[in-house]
């Protein structure tokens, strides 16, 4: 999907390194620190972070960015819970993986 609407594969390759990517711009640097960390549990987000996110995005952008999150997060904890294994609808595709767990190796937050 991100390919069709022009996601470069060179952006996608250095997803686990997005901190320190040339590839990403600011906003798109804070919004996956902030992915990552409504993702971990608990679910802290510097308020900081909340305050420049809530100026780029406006209110209702942020409320949506924290909603898609936190939806995409329950898909995949349901799905696992109830041992929903992948069905080949994405063989081919391109999953970037984060390098190291609980490292800050790339500049971004602690992947848990």
């Amino acid at each position: 999907m991100g390919r069709a609407e022009g996601l470069r594969a060179e952006k996608l390759a250095d997803l686990p390194r997005y901190a320190s990517s040339e590839h990403f711009t600011a906003l798109e640097k804070q919004v996956l620190d902030f992915t990552v960390a409504v993702s971990s549990t608990p679910a802290e987000v510097a308020d900081e972070l909340r305050t420049a996110l809530r100026q780029q995005l406006g209110a209702a952008g942020l409320a949506e960015l924290a909603a898609t999150v936190a939806w995409e997060n329950h898909r995949a904890r349901i799905n696992r819970a109830l041992g929903v294994r992948p069905m080949g609808f994405s063989d081919g595709g391109y999953c970037a993986v984060p390098e190291t767990h609980g490292s800050t190796d790339g500049g971004g937050p602690a992947l848990r």
